[in-house]
């Protein structure tokens, strides 16, 4: 028998809708990417030591200090929304590629797909379901071959 392999399908955006939305994507990833390096850690920390240092010379003074309150005030605003951004993709394209799993399984229920759209007691009802049918499954099987699951 000859086997055959599928390529894996790729999605690609049509160009119609790359876009505004194509833009903030590439981005907030790119950002994400930069901001989320060492050497943005090595930077961030030399700004800071430098700041430190310049102290004395300033005297301390109150602009002194507004100078790093209103630097760090306004990145981390603007990161709140980056890292949000990143991580609603992030997670969206996750839940997409294991709700596929689940669609061409097929000893799989297909009741999980979109469960991060239920409410709270709705997951909790079925993973409560899951954990039966896990427990029974392991049941069994330690009567059949005397191994848990």
């Amino acid at each position: 028998m000859a086997t055959t392999t599928q390529t894996p399908k790729t999605t690609q955006t049509p160009k119609g809708e790359r876009g505004r939305a194509g833009v903030f994507v590439r981005f907030t990833d790119a950002v994400a990417r930069l901001t989320g390096s060492s050497l943005a850690t090595i930077f961030a920390a030399a700004v800071i030591l430098a700041w430190v240092i310049s102290g004395p010379v300033f005297h301390f003074s109150n602009t002194w200090q507004l100078v790093i309150n209103t630097g760090t005030t306004v990145i981390t605003f603007l990161m709140v929304f980056v890292i949000q951004a990143t991580q609603i993709r992030d997670s969206t394209a996750l839940h997409v590629k294991l709700d596929e799993l689940i669609a061409v399984n097929a000893g799989a229920s297909n009741r999980a797909i979109g469960i991060e759209r239920v409410n709270e007691r709705e997951i909790d009802r079925m993973r409560e379901d899951l954990e039966q049918k896990a427990a029974s499954a392991g049941q069994s099987d330690e009567g059949s071959s005397g191994e848990g699951v």
